[in-house]
């Protein structure tokens, strides 16, 4: 059976990779290379710049009401942090969390230089570069690289040691030798790489040797990655998620990472997005659309993991490529900024609550927030206290860890 490659590369939907080598099944029954601490680290990318001041209202402050006299969440409407913010009505699951001390809110996160293009600004978020320089690599690709090192070339402990839960693999998941995964459903990808035309073109191509053309070696290193697709599907048939969560893509999402935690698979590290969060006309309805998908699926993902004792063994962190400005604009709308907050949950939290002051509107740049914390501190911290890695090496620099976990 002849397979042209342009027909196999149609396949482009299942991301990173598109076949499953029958040979290279075996691997998946070793455990994987990477420390298993049975510490799991989701990230919820929130995309296209979440205005930051309508998430956590300063509901105090006369500047804020004043600056958005039509877009500004009145005090009596947010959901109460104390008596200085309040939280955007639609994410009362969240103010639960915070209630409940398993909510962090670090305010004012950003870095020198800030630009305000989505991709340069996302792609500085991704690869923890200095706003000036431009890197190939992902912090969490990095992360793989570190630990993944000297790992057999066909090692399941790498290829699914980070996910991505989309048909694209992001830039922060991708390492100078080792990559995460890119999927929506474990199962669409183990039939899709179980097929008979994929299993034909592994019989025709699966044994390049040495003089093997780029081309053979592409197919080889997708049939490797896919090496995992086994291994995914079957661990997370082991502990199925809980009912209840939302028929949303997040909260479809969320079931998935929930299934694989659940199930106790080798995977430290789950990523996720939600978007877009552009908001620069129409502001109220399109965030609450976004803030009652968010607010329904963690919901479901947090009582999940309580009820199975995983809770304390889950980090969620969620982030946007930069806040807004602060002054709402013609248009019902807000347009782009910098410095934002970064929410963390987990049973496991050392500190709780509002970690530092809100932003200060009278002390502004050009009219946007100054930034007060670097988002590498954070993950310095994600990687040393909760990975269980060398941030130094990964970042390329030093970074003040926070005592967060």
């Amino acid at each position: 059976m002849l397979i042209k490659r342009r027909d196999f590369l149609k396949t482009g939907s299942l991301a990173t990779a598109s076949m499953l080598l029958p040979k290279f099944l075996k691997a998946v029954e070793t455990r994987g290379v990477l420390p298993v601490k049975g510490k799991s680290l989701v990230v919820l990318q929130l995309s296209g710049g979440n205005d930051g001041l309508n998430t956590v209202v300063p509901v105090r402050n006369d500047i804020y009401y004043k600056e958005r006299p039509r877009l500004g969440i009145k005090r009596e409407n947010a959901l109460a942090l104390g008596t200085e913010a309040g939280l955007h009505p639609s994410l009362s699951g969240l103010k639960g969390l915070f209630d409940n001390g398993d909510l962090a809110i670090l305010n004012s996160v950003g870095y020198p230089n800030p630009d305000r293009s989505h991709f340069r600004s996302m792609d500085i978020w991704h690869s923890a570069s200095p706003a000036d320089e431009y890197w190939q690599t992902g912090w969490l690709g990095r992360y793989l690289d570190a630990q993944c090192s000297g790992a057999p070339a066909r090692d399941n402990g790498c290829s699914s040691a980070a996910l991505e839960i989309d048909d694209t693999l992001s830039l922060v998941l991708k390492g100078a030798n080792a990559k995460g995964l890119a999927l929506q459903d474990p199962k669409k990808l183990f039939e899709a790489a179980r097929s008979p035309y994929f299993t034909a073109y592994a019989e025709a191509h699966g044994d390049a040797g040495n003089g093997e053309t780029s081309v053979d070696y592409l197919y080889k290193t997708m049939a490797e990655t896919l090496s995992s697709a086994d291994y995914l599907y079957q661990q997370s048939r082991r502990k199925p998620a809980g009912a209840g969560y939302p028929a949303t893509e997040l909260g479809k999402n969320l079931k998935t990472i929930a299934s694989l935690i659940l199930a106790d698979t080798d995977t430290p590290v789950y990523y996720v997005s939600l978007g877009s969060f552009d908001t620069h006309i129409n502001q109220d309805g399109q965030q609450k659309r976004l803030f009652d998908q968010m607010n329904g699926a963690i919901e479901a993902f947090v009582k999940d993991m309580k009820t199975n004792g995983k809770w304390d063994d889950v980090l969620l962190v969620t982030f946007s490529e930069f806040g807004r400005r602060v002054s709402q604009n013609a248009s019902g709308g807000t347009d782009h900024g910098t410095a934002n907050q970064m929410f963390f949950m987990s049973g496991a939290l050392r500190q709780k609550g509002l970690l530092n002051p809100l932003p200060d509107l009278s002390d502004l740049e050009d009219g946007d927030l100054k930034y007060k914390v670097d988002f590498r501190q954070v993950y310095a911290t994600l990687l040393n206290n909760w990975l269980g890695a060398d941030a130094n090496a990964i970042l390329g620099s030093s970074f003040e860890t926070l005592d967060l976990i």
